[in-house]
């Protein structure tokens, strides 16, 4: 399957693939961040039930904070 994560297009050897699958393969453990797919913010309950499909675009943001 290819799609495009944070604008760098990945291959990655999967019919299936959730977000938390993503999350995992890429070993992105960060807890605080954000999620968009085709511009959809997707909320982190979602993540084990929303699929990244051939051709998406996969935004993922770290949300970091600090003064």
């Amino acid at each position: 399957m290819n799609f495009l994560l944070n604008n760098r297009e990945e291959v990655i050897d999967a019919d299936n693939l959730t977000v938390s699958m993503m999350l995992e393969l890429k070993k992105f453990s960060f807890r605080m961040r954000i999620i968009r797919i085709n511009g959809v913010f997707i909320p982190k309950e979602q993540y084990d039930t929303t699929f990244i499909r051939e051709g998406d675009n996969v935004m993922m943001l770290y949300l970091m904070s600090g003064g």
